[in-house]
């Protein structure tokens, strides 16, 4: 992948980059993968807004993606790599020799015409997924399941992968792509390699109409808006926010605030935890 620049000829190219989307093999999904998507924009099911700054946005239908990766021992073909506007990764689309036809995340360096497989007994090759066990010691991987059978849930962004740092027992610890470091049922079904698309987190949107197709609406600091909107609106001039600490727009501490349930269960299997975020809470200076 690589990224595309523009000219200046309009402020909204000035500072805009894009994908060139050299890796695109085909422009039409397979229609018997693709269905229609409800697009709640932000609301539940009584059309109250429960998701801010959601809404509009261009047209798109849902590509069926294979998470679970359970056609074991049958062999498939990458016949194409394809766009899906519902994530930043490639996906790919895959023949298998009885027939049927199945959209995977597109791995890093997997070319069209490539066979992969899945199963216990595949190879350590890029493409393939097995459980966490059969998988040796600093392999990339991606796709990886929480719970043995329910689909690969974590690191499917474009560019993330994880790797296998050690096994004991009937578990497997990996190093995810936050930093944390985490253990996993050595049932549990992983991809090999790292997915595609990794240049996806240095494109600038460049003006804010991207969004908007992308359906996200405008957002608004606090600190701007009245009392009655926001606890930090209100006061004359520039305001402090009158407050500890940055909160909600319901009251509750932000920016920082740890929100993780001290007695989840999955506590427990956390080894060590990510990286902190640089983003902190500083009196009144956020919003």
């Amino acid at each position: 992948m690589g990224i595309r620049h523009y000219r200046p000829y309009t402020p909204g190219t000035r500072q805009k980059t894009s994908s060139d989307f050299s890796e695109i093999t085909r422009s039409q999904p397979e229609k018997s993968l693709v269905t229609s998507k409800h697009r709640a924009k932000g609301r539940n099911n009584r059309g109250v807004i429960t998701s801010r700054r959601r809404g509009g946005g261009h047209k798109r239908l849902y590509r069926l993606i294979d998470f679970y990766r359970n056609k074991h021992g049958i062999t498939g073909t990458i016949a194409t790599v394809e766009y899906d506007p519902f994530r930043n990764a490639r996906i790919a689309l895959v023949h298998y020799r009885d027939g049927e036809k199945r959209y995977i995340l597109h791995p890093r360096n997997l070319p069209v015409g490539s066979e992969i497989t899945a199963g216990p007994d595949s190879p350590i090759e890029v493409g393939n997924a097995l459980p966490l066990e059969k998988i040796p010691l600093g392999t990339e991987v991606h796709n990886v399941e929480l719970i043995p059978g329910r689909g690969g849930q974590i690191v499917r962004a474009a560019g993330s992968m994880a790797q296998v740092v050690a096994k004991e027992g009937n578990m497997v610890t990996l190093k995810l792509p936050s930093g944390e470091v985490r253990l996993f049922r050595k049932e549990c079904y992983a991809t090999i390699g790292q997915v595609g698309n990794v240049e996806a987190n240095n494109i600038n949107i460049g003006k804010a109409g991207r969004n908007r197709w992308k359906a996200r609406r405008p957002k608004v600091r606090g600190s701007v808006m009245n009392p009655v909107d926001h606890p930090h609106g209100g006061g004359e001039g520039r305001a402090p926010i009158g407050r500890s600490g940055p909160v909600t727009p319901w009251g509750k501490p932000t920016l920082g605030y740890k929100t993780r349930k001290r007695k989840k269960q999955s506590n427990a299997l956390i080894v060590r935890r990510r990286r902190r975020s640089s983003k902190r809470g500083r009196g009144g200076r956020q919003s």
